[in-house]
């Protein structure tokens, strides 16, 4: 079979599958959030807690709540790493040190899953089940509630309020998250993902020389990592490694996992406001954006450029061979697409287009389609900034969904636009300019050369990396000084809280005001093909004139060396 013929066929299969998906999880994760009964577990939960479901909150209130959750999260995690000596299950495995500790705990927390470490030679089983997994239910659960809660925005009547957060927050974990993560976890399990309570066993190889082999609760953690869109892992190969992923089937069921939610939400989102042209035009400007940069990395990947690609007749330096290039680029674009950061092989081995390319992925935002529940929120928030310019540019009324868009609502949405690029140019200048970091860079030179090109784009993925909560890296990069833990780490809080707290600012103000029954000739529509075009153009503008020439001083640059 031709690498074309196979690239086609997976494409085709994972669209199959989503566009089946599609209506019946989209219009149940509608119910489980606009349901007004709970569920007997969930009574139980919300007694222990003390939590009254019936209560609704402001924009305020509900931003206290996540970000009260996630600094005690931050807390829980950071202690449990640090005590880890003396913790059941810990596999011989001491104490995590402060500055991995804190910067893992932001990392988890924020749904980032940035790991500069190798999780099965530094976490035990316990750490990893009841701190990183449990993050990873929670913070997929954070980013869907947020969604929800701009969503509750936009079709409110005017009351200014956006629900009840640990509602949400539960419903997200023990309706969504938690029966699909088992139903994953078994099909991986089939195909032979490993998952045991065992740190590891011992074996003598064909050389006659002891081994030990890490074995660990790998099927249960890989399916929750990728339909979270997490991307941590329980192995430094991360999905490239055979006990996680094991078999060309559970790769495209992983790919899969990683764009369900994503892709469902937009149905999710027209099934609530009562107009699903609104959610399909929102899934085409996603569908135009990934095929693109598919497109783009994948005839990179597929053209040899080198002694050793000309002889083997593809890139294939950093891919797993069980997988090929297809199936290796269709993982990377929807793994930095969806803020996910998993990877299945080397993204510092991409070709410079290729590797650009999903470094492009990151700094589009990461709303094609996205992360749970960000990526939705996310392109929400550009979609009225399209509103907003669409109207000054024809001189129609900038409406969204009935809703004035005034300044403060345009202030608040450029403000949660701008934090991401913030953090990326400043880390990135800041780590370059400082001396003390150079060592830390395995690619470098003469300025101009193109290991020092390609020195500077491995800075610019990590922060891209950081800032967009993706945890993805170019593995030329040493990121254990002191300097890089905390910067990323901060890079990772700030990248998750800031859009937050404006976008729930943004659905508070939209909240508070009462629609307009009626729209006119004058009111820009924000569905159809006219709309769907402004919005992709709108993301691309963004990001174009925010990062077009760091790229062109990294990947556009390596390229055209």
């Amino acid at each position: 079979m031709s690498p074309a013929l196979a690239a086609t066929l997976q494409i085709l299969l994972v669209v199959f599958f989503l566009a089946a998906a599609y209506v019946p999880l989209g219009d149940y994760m509608a119910r489980v959030y606009s349901g007004a009964r709970d569920l007997a577990p969930e009574r139980w939960i919300y007694r222990i807690a003390r939590v009254d479901s019936a209560r609704g909150q402001t924009w305020v209130g509900y931003a206290v709540a996540v970000v009260a959750f996630s600094g005690a999260g931050i807390i829980v995690l950071y202690v449990l790493q640090r005590i880890q000596q003396w913790l059941p299950m810990s596999g011989g495995h001491s104490s995590i040190n402060p500055a991995t500790a804190f910067n893992t705990a932001i990392s988890f927390v924020a749904n980032t899953n940035w790991q500069s470490y190798s999780p099965e030679q530094v976490m035990g089983n316990l750490t990893q089940m009841a701190g990183l997994a449990v993050q990873n239910f929670a913070s997929a659960a954070v980013g869907l509630a947020v969604a929800i809660a701009l969503i509750r925005g936009v079709i409110s009547r005017g009351d200014a309020q956006l629900g009840n957060f640990w509602v949400d927050l539960v419903r997200g974990c023990v309706r969504i998250l938690l029966p699909l993560a088992l139903l994953i976890a078994l099909v991986f399990l089939t195909q032979g993902a490993i998952q045991s309570f065992h740190s590891g066993f011992g074996f003598t190889g064909l050389d006659g020389v002891d081994h030990r082999s890490v074995v660990g609760p790998f099927a249960s953690q890989e399916s929750i990592k990728l339909l979270g869109t997490n991307g941590g892992g329980t192995l430094a190969a991360n999905s490239a490694h055979p006990f996680s992923n094991p078999t060309p089937l559970s790769n495209i069921v992983q790919i899969l996992a990683i764009l369900l939610i994503p892709v469902c939400l937009t149905r999710t989102y027209g099934t609530l406001v009562r107009d699903h042209r609104q959610g399909l035009t929102l899934l085409g400007v996603m569908t135009v954006l990934f095929g693109i940069v598919l497109s783009v990395a994948w005839l990179a990947e597929s053209r040899a450029s080198g002694v050793a690609s000309d002889a083997a007749g593809a890139m294939l330096e950093g891919k797993e061979q069980r997988f090929g290039v297809p199936a290796s680029v269709l993982f990377g674009v929807a793994t930095t697409g969806t803020s996910t950061g998993a990877v299945n092989s080397a993204h510092d081995s991409f070709s410079p287009a290729g590797g650009g390319a999903l470094l492009w992925n990151m700094l589009l935002g990461e709303v094609a389609p996205g992360g749970v529940g960000t990526g939705l929120y996310g392109l929400l928030v550009l979609a009225i900034i399209a509103v907003f310019v669409g109207g000054l540019l024809v001189g129609r009324t900038p409406l969204f969904r009935g809703k004035h868009i005034g300044q403060r609502e345009i202030t608040v949405a450029v403000l949660s636009i701008l934090v991401m690029p913030v953090l990326v140019l400043t880390g990135t200048a800041i780590t370059l300019i400082l001396p003390s970091t150079s060592g830390f860079q395995t690619n470098g030179g003469d300025p101009g050369s193109v290991n020092a090109i390609h020195g500077f784009s491995e800075v610019l993925y990590a922060y891209a990396s950081a800032a967009n909560n993706n945890g993805s890296a170019f593995g030329g990069l040493t990121v254990t000084s002191d300097w890089f833990q905390t910067s990323l780490g901060l890079a990772m809080l700030f990248g998750r809280l800031l859009p937050i707290i404006f976008t729930l600012a943004l659905a508070g103000l939209l909240a508070s005001q009462k629609p307009r029954s009626s729209t006119s000739s004058a009111t820009l529509p924000t569905h159809g093909v006219l709309y769907g075009a402004l919005l992709t153009g709108t993301v691309v503008l963004v990001a174009g004139l925010t990062f077009f020439p760091a790229m062109a001083l990294g990947p556009i640059a390596e390229a055209l060396a």
